[in-house]
């Protein structure tokens, strides 16, 4: 039979269509212990398309021995072929390295990662945040004088397992920091998922205030207390129209263990449905790839809808 629900129950003040920016190939299957087949994320990823998924993060250009899940780069890119490329197939380079690699690869879509704390840019990119700035200069702009679009990531946005709660204003100046240098889009992480609905408003708007508007925001939770929905939610009142999500749930970060899943995109495209917003996401054929790929893993998808459509 036929699946019928969610009833879809418009709310005011909500976009009519919003873009699922897709992680799980490379945030999600970063931090799994067991090594996952080049092959296995090449299929993943085809999946992933299938279901209408329009726009998703591949891989990251790090070295192995930071990320060794992610050590394959060069071979996933050229198993995907013409499907991983373009515009909508980012992929996380952490310096010019990184971005000569994915250059050669054909790449035209990239994403550097920054942090708001300096603790988190130490243990991330062993740099001070300002630093970390320096390195990124010349990566972004040597990306879009070869015609690339480029996103900045700032990690820790709303809180720090080693720094606690981090002021507003200091995640505005990191954001703003990383948009100085000509990126298109800005994605705020709550890595530890420890934000809340007000406090997702209070940092828009303060984004806001700096000259940095929803329009070039995105926004990326972790659901480690069960708020990245309604998280999200919040910035979509306020006009965020991006939204990342990982399939399944998957997801952490090597170097901060509080760090959980992301929020399911399953999850997301349930709420979205609820409300009569439009994605472009096949619900079903995604949960049919999250449950095959649980089965690559060896254990059940965190995402709750994926629990109950596939039970």
């Amino acid at each position: 039979m036929e699946r019928s629900l969610p009833m879809t129950e418009p709310m005011p003040g909500l976009p009519d269509r919003v873009t699922i920016y897709e992680v799980g190939p490379r945030d999600g299957l970063q931090n799994e212990k067991t090594a996952v087949p080049v092959e296995v994320k090449a299929e993943f990823v085809r999946r992933l398309l299938g279901a209408g998924l329009e726009t998703v993060e591949l891989t990251s250009f790090v070295p192995r021995r930071w990320v060794p899940q992610l050590g394959d780069a060069e071979e996933l890119l050229d198993l995907l072929g013409g499907v991983g490329r373009g515009r909508h197939r980012p992929v996380l380079v952490p310096n010019e390295k990184g971005l000569d690699r994915a250059l050669e690869r054909g790449v035209s879509s990239v994403a550097i990662f920054g942090s708001a704390t300096e603790t988190f840019a130490r243990r991330n990119l062993n740099r001070s945040v300002e630093e970390s700035v320096e390195m990124f200069a010349p990566v972004v702009t040597r990306a879009l004088d070869a015609g690339a679009w480029v996103r900045a990531y700032v990690s820790m946005c709303f809180g720090d397992p080693w720094e606690g709660p981090v002021p507003v204003q200091q995640v505005v100046d990191a954001c703003c920091r990383l948009m100085d240098l000509g990126c298109d889009q800005l994605s705020i992480g709550d890595t530890i998922g420890v934000g809340t609905p007000g406090h997702v408003l209070r940092l828009l708007d303060a984004l806001e205030d700096a000259g940095i508007g929803t329009e070039s925001t995105a926004v990326h939770f972790h659901d480690t207390y069960g708020q990245a929905l309604a998280n999200t939610t919040a910035a979509l009142r306020r006009g965020v129209r991006v939204v990342d999500a990982s399939t399944g749930g998957l997801g952490g970060c090597p170097y901060a263990k509080s760090a959980t899943g992301n929020l399911a995109t399953e999850d997301l495209v349930w709420a979205l449905d609820g409300l009569g917003i439009e994605h472009g996401v096949d619900l079903d054929a995604l949960v049919a790839t999250s449950a095959w790929m649980a089965e690559q893993l060896g254990r059940p998808a965190p995402s709750r809808v994926v629990r109950a459509l596939s039970g």
